[in-house]
């Protein structure tokens, strides 16, 4: 319990634009709870595959891929601790009265010190936003972040999640998405893996951009994987992708 109050009161104290504030915890049937601001328009993976809802536009997503990506590099690099969210995924991803991406759920996150190493021995998170040497030691680290929010990305461009099981879409078998997307670049066709509910409008250097940088952020070999002050580098168009 005091482990945990501690960790909540810590988080208490990040401020930024693209965080949910959390403001404290309770107790409730001897469930402990995170309280967080109120975000009007829910959750992000609600507006990707609700069909009652509005479909979101490219700039938007965009708009939404950086902001979470600002939001990380702050919790990886700017904070006076590092804070590993453990769990970046849409469904974690709440959006304000104007649609701006704010990441949120800090249940499963957890905290070092800058030059140390995290001391997680336990798997936690969701099924395809984990990075495939998480399974093995167990141990999370701002790599294991980067895949899951690379798996982000391309979930974002395409409209589709990481894992696809047969029975949502009456297929013979599953999909993973960054292998999809792999395929389609390897045939010179990148865009086939765009959402086609865009239906082809939004600005295509960008949508491949967010392709790219999503399979290489999903790379199987953590030391390929940018960190995320370089993904937001390239997303703001400061550093060259293919210098990376």
């Amino acid at each position: 319990m005091k482990e945990f109050v501690a960790e909540i009161v810590s988080m208490g104290r990040l401020r930024h634009r693209n965080l949910v504030q959390l403001l404290g915890y309770c107790r409730r049937s001897g469930e402990l709870l995170l309280v967080y601001d109120y975000m009007p328009n829910g959750s992000l993976d609600k507006l990707l595959y609700s069909n009652e809802k509005l479909n979101l536009n490219w700039v938007q997503r965009f708009r939404i891929i950086r902001g979470v990506a600002s939001g990380l590099l702050y919790l990886h690099e700017e904070w006076e601790q590092v804070v590993l969210h453990r769990d970046v995924k849409a469904s974690n991803v709440l959006l304000d009265a104007e649609l701006n991406g704010r990441l949120g759920d800090f249940g499963l996150a957890r905290l070092h010190d800058h030059g140390s190493n995290s001391q997680t021995t336990r798997v936690v998170g969701t099924v395809g936003y984990l990075a495939p040497k998480l399974y093995k030691t167990g141990r999370a680290t701002t790599c294991t972040d980067v895949f899951a929010f690379g798996a982000f990305m391309l979930e974002v461009a395409c409209g589709r999640r990481p894992i696809e099981v047969p029975a949502t879409q009456g297929l013979p078998e599953g999909v993973i998405l960054v292998d999809l997307v792999s395929q389609c670049w390897r045939r010179g066709a990148i865009l086939d893996a765009s959402d086609p509910r865009l239906e082809g409008d939004y600005m295509v250097e960008e949508m491949e951009l967010v392709l790219k940088l999503g399979l290489l952020c999903s790379h199987a070999i953590p030391a390929a994987r940018p960190s995320m002050k370089q993904v937001m580098q390239v997303l703001d168009g400061d550093a060259d992708l293919r210098k990376l």
